[in-house]
């Protein structure tokens, strides 16, 4: 049902048909024309072309003279007409008897609307200053700060800009008052919310229970850890004074309060390991109290110099878990189980496959011993960090001197993991799966899988009225009975078209049409955003069925399209110098770069800044499975040439 990426072709196909359509209504005329006479191509061209301009003016002065009830009379005609060319075809009547009912259908509409009756090298010139409007308009690349303009970039052009079109243009989230932080809008909200409600299931599974903690952290919590606040010490808010004041001197309006200087000064949590070990040290006493496990779903605050929303931003929201244990295998194994719960969300609810492994040394959080991550790969071939979970060691458990008593009577220090993901996963959303159409949404974390367009009838049909009414209820009665998110779009001050344009661009899988012909044939319309050709009829009493199988199809040809962009992107055993040459002018405005390079490596933080300073690329991670088969063994470094000691991935980042 799903066989490849091909919205076009709907698109490809209605161009055609009308291209037909006129063709045809011409070369009847022709024939028409040389029937009659043996006249030369000169003079058929230009007989043809006389009739058609006086059967223009006679129509045009028609339509004119026509009052709205015989309007509305020819309208109903042309309706009538219409459905008889469709009866007529589907009892396949030949081309020859057709025509004549073709003739008078397009005669009908010519008095209704007099250009459609033009001749056609006129129609030909119209269509052609269309398009040339069109390209236009394309061409036309509107200033960033235009808030009004609903223009995407293609990625092909700015991969970069593209990603903050389709944050604009399909209302996810826009720029605030305050540097550095953006403000997430309802239809991005609501994508947070689908991720944390998924999450949150598994985080309970995972044993932890949600806790809140303090946005405000002393600065002296900070200090006990060394590790930790050089990590963070650059990136940190600091509040200094609990009140204003007005200037004395009325130049500057308010001012901090000099008589309300702080002894100890206020962090604004860049994340709470801080604040949580200082709270275990409270709550721990003995080793029935381990393990202890706690999440908290937050906001926190990173002083960014250069933003990108949802990727980098000053202030962002996520979940961060803590726990403590009384050995290290409970915590490493915490850890990594919490890693795993990670991927699977990413690649069930997301459509999104990740790499899983290790940091390295130089990548590692502040004060970890082990820092464990998922990491996703874009469109444009760089990497995304897309989830962490961090092997804390004893490092916070004796910075705050949090100890248990084990089975023995001793005083023992406790062990501590932390991991966490963030709204980062709506930038990883976005940069997988959407098109220079707009947003693309896997159905499962969609916030409005289905969107269903009524078609209302013409306005005096009551019956029809009830009927369509009647359709619509039974059919999104089936469709939430099936467990879908379903949304009927009736706004009778919005055209149909505008409807479809704005539920694509807003990435909502299945779009139904519904109209007062389906209804009388018991169908209605299926459009899915991507992977399906044009447009499905399907039968009122299989919508439902139809549209869950449908959607877990979408979600599966989703995820697949993603896994083989990965893997077509990861480039195996390449030399140093083909990664440099590749990355070193590898920007992430440019689309469809060079991806990732798994190489065997040599475990040396000095090369690794090396490397980084010479074509900025980055160790994402050294990979679970290729390093726990042991395939670095008997290689060489790839940069250094000494026995390798892991298998690492290399790339661009976000």
């Amino acid at each position: 049902m799903f066989p490849k990426p091909c919205h076009l072709i709907g698109l490809t196909i209605m161009a055609s048909t009308l291209a037909m359509s006129r063709a045809f209504q011409f070369g009847t005329r022709l024939a028409a024309v040389s029937s009659t006479s043996r006249a030369s191509p000169l003079m058929v061209r230009s007989i043809q072309f006389s009739k058609a301009r006086t059967l223009s003016r006679r129509f045009m002065s028609t339509a004119a003279s026509l009052t709205e009830e015989q309007r509305v009379e020819l309208e109903d005609k042309i309706k009538q007409k219409g459905d008889e060319i469709r009866t007529l075809k589907d009892n396949g009547i030949s081309k020859e008897d057709l025509a004549p009912h073709v003739a008078e259908l397009l005669e009908m509409k010519a008095q209704l609307d007099p250009s459609s009756s033009a001749p056609k090298k006129q129609q030909q010139k119209k269509t052609q200053n269309q398009e040339q409007n069109q390209k236009q308009q394309q061409n036309h690349k509107p200033n960033n700060d235009d808030a009004e303009s609903d223009y995407i970039t293609p990625r092909s052009e700015d991969y970069s800009r593209w990603y903050n079109d389709i944050i604009r243009v399909c209302d996810l989230a826009d720029s605030s008052p305050v540097r550095g932080c953006m403000v997430i809008k309802p239809w991005g909200m609501s994508l947070w919310d689908s991720i944390k409600n998924d999450l949150d299931a598994r985080i309970k599974e995972h044993g932890a229970e949600n806790a809140y903690f303090p946005l405000l952290i002393p600065k002296s919590f900070l200090e006990k850890e060394a590790e930790h606040v050089d990590g963070f010490a650059k990136e940190c808010a600091v509040v200094t004074h609990h009140r204003l004041t007005a200037d004395p001197s009325g130049e500057q309006g308010l001012i901090a309060d000099p008589a309300a200087e702080l002894e100890d000064p206020l962090i604004i949590r860049p994340t709470s390991e801080t604040m949580i070990w200082h709270m275990f040290k409270k709550w721990i006493v003995s080793h029935r109290d381990l393990p202890l496990k706690v999440n908290q779903w937050a906001n926190v605050m990173r002083w960014e110099m250069r933003t990108r929303p949802f990727l980098r931003t000053s202030e962002f929201l996520w979940q961060e878990g803590h726990t403590a244990h009384a050995t290290a295998e409970g915590a490493l194994e915490d850890s990594k189980g919490m890693l795993n719960q990670y991927a699977d969300m990413c690649e069930k609810l997301l459509a999104i496959p990740v790499v899983k492994g290790a940091k390295s040394p130089s990548e590692r959080f502040a004060g970890a011993e082990e820092t464990f991550t998922i990491e996703a790969l874009m469109q444009n071939g760089w990497a995304l960090q897309s989830g962490t979970s961090h092997f804390l060691g004893q490092s916070f458990g004796k910075a705050f001197d949090v100890t248990f008593q084990d089975t023995d009577g001793k005083q023992q220090d406790v062990w501590g993991t932390s991991w966490g993901v963030s709204t980062r996963l709506l930038g990883a959303l976005i940069m997988t799966h959407s098109d220079d159409a707009g947003l693309v949404l896997p159905p499962r974390v969609a916030p409005v899988q289905v969107v269903v367009v009524p078609i209302p009838p013409k306005k005096n049909d009551e019956e029809g009225k009830v009927a369509l009414n009647n359709a619509l209820d039974n059919l999104v009665a089936d469709l939430k009975s099936k467990g879908l998110k379903v949304k009927v779009d009736d706004r009778d001050y919005v055209r149909n078209g505008a409807k479809y344009f704005e539920w694509e661009r807003k990435g909502v899988p299945l779009r139904i049409e519904l109209g007062p012909r389906d209804v009388q044939g018991g169908v209605c319309v299926f459009k899915y955003r991507v992977g399906s050709e044009g447009k499905e009829t399907v039968n009122l009493e299989e919508v439902g069925t139809k549209a869950a199988e449908g959607l877990d199809s979408l979600q599966d040809y989703l995820l697949n399209a993603a896994k083989e962009r990965l893997v077509s992107n990861i480039n195996m055993m390449g030399t140093y110098e083909q990664m440099r040459d590749a990355l070193e002018a590898d920007e992430a405005s440019e689309y469809n770069g060079p991806g990732l390079y798994l190489v065997p490596w040599k475990c040396n933080a000095e090369n690794e800044e090396k490397i980084k300073e010479e074509c900025k690329a980055t160790i994402r991670c050294y990979p679970t499975d290729v390093n726990e088969a042991g395939m670095w063994e008997g290689k060489k470094c790839f940069y250094s040439g000494e026995d390798a000691t892991h298998m690492a991935l290399f790339g661009r980042a976000f």
